[in-house]
């Protein structure tokens, strides 16, 4: 079956099309994103502003026409950070579903760390052992930890990096005394979560599963993402260490210089680096592997799953009549 997961970020709106069914490993069959950065849309009560709803909603409707053109026969439409964490975020969701019939779960930090996990695991495998799964988004750092396929423990905190750049990191460069309080500010979000998450034990494995951590690595020597996503790829406390201070140096002009880095990230890639190498330095890891699965695929696979237990899903609604209205 193909199915469409529609994936409301901080930093993107982007809805990915897999061919999949039970037991098989997902193949991307076509994408259809865009740059759309709803923290820039708050307003001062932290509303999302009628302009940044209306910017979201043309894109769903977009997401909508695209999955019926491809014959999507499903549908996961869902929404992290950004409009979780808006004060407007009912509302918003509402209006959407009035105006486009796409219903966009809202997963809490939790659930967007667990999934992600999920995700990480079924990359990794059994004989990975203990994970130990960081992922910086847009809006939120989350934190997972377990040796089954969901983890033991799973922490979100908002650390990501759109954010701490928009509260913290003003300026362009941004100045020596911002980038030392917001590394104080990180390391102190983070001992809470440090600290529960290591009483469960040190890891087999650390991974890092977001675009972030990407960059981060590619940045720092590791192998660029039309090698594939077989080539195993890491990211070293040494190397993140130089280059974070590097980045602190650099405008975001000259950062898009730099391999992995692009426009809408140029300007974030120091306050991400700043949380990796806190999460590294706290967590006494001196490297991780990035894994090429989080999010999305975790969700995919969970639908997959839930096709083995319940049968065959229906299309939705939205989708099986714009599926019908775009036959030849």
């Amino acid at each position: 079956m193909r199915l469409g997961v529609l994936d409301i970020g901080s930093n993107t709106v982007h809805l990915l099309l897999v061919d999949a069914r039970p037991g098989a490993k997902p193949e991307a069959y076509a994408s259809h994103k865009r740059p759309l950065s709803l923290v820039q849309y708050l307003d001062g009560d932290g509303n999302i502003t009628d302009e940044g709803q209306t910017e979201l909603i043309e894109f769903v409707l977009e997401a909508w026409e695209f999955a019926a053109k491809h014959k999507a026969k499903d549908l996961l439409a869902f929404c992290t950070s950004a409009i979780r964490e808006s004060t407007n975020g009912a509302a918003v969701l509402e209006r959407v579903r009035h105006e486009t019939t796409v219903r966009l779960t809202e997963l809490t930090g939790d659930e967007e760390s667990a999934m992600t996990f999920f995700a990480v695991r079924r990359w990794h495998g059994w004989d990975a052992g203990t994970l130990l799964n960081l992922d910086i988004g847009g809006g939120s750092f989350e934190i997972a930890q377990g040796s089954n396929e969901l983890p033991d423990l799973a922490h979100s905190v908002p650390l990501g990096a759109g954010r701490l750049t928009r509260d913290w990191l003003s300026e362009d460069p941004p100045t020596a005394k911002s980038v030392k309080e917001l590394r104080r500010h990180i390391k102190s979000t983070l001992k809470a979560p440090v600290a529960a998450t290591q009483k469960l034990g040190p890891p087999t494995l650390v991974t890092g599963s977001s675009k972030t951590f990407r960059a981060l690595a590619r940045i720092t020597g590791a192998a660029p993402s039309s090698m594939g996503p077989y080539v195993k790829r890491e990211l070293h406390l040494t190397d993140l260490g130089l280059w974070t201070q590097r980045l602190s140096a650099m405008s975001s002009a000259d950062r898009l210089h730099l391999p992995g880095v692009s426009q809408a990230r140029a300007r974030q890639v120091l306050a991400g680096a700043l949380v990796a190498q806190a999460a590294l330095e706290m967590f006494k890891v001196q490297s991780l592997q990035i894994s090429p699965w989080a999010l999305r695929e975790g969700l995919i696979l969970r639908r997959l799953d839930q096709l083995v237990f319940d049968g065959p899903l229906d299309p939705p609604a939205h989708v099986g009549k714009l599926t019908n209205s775009a036959t030849v």
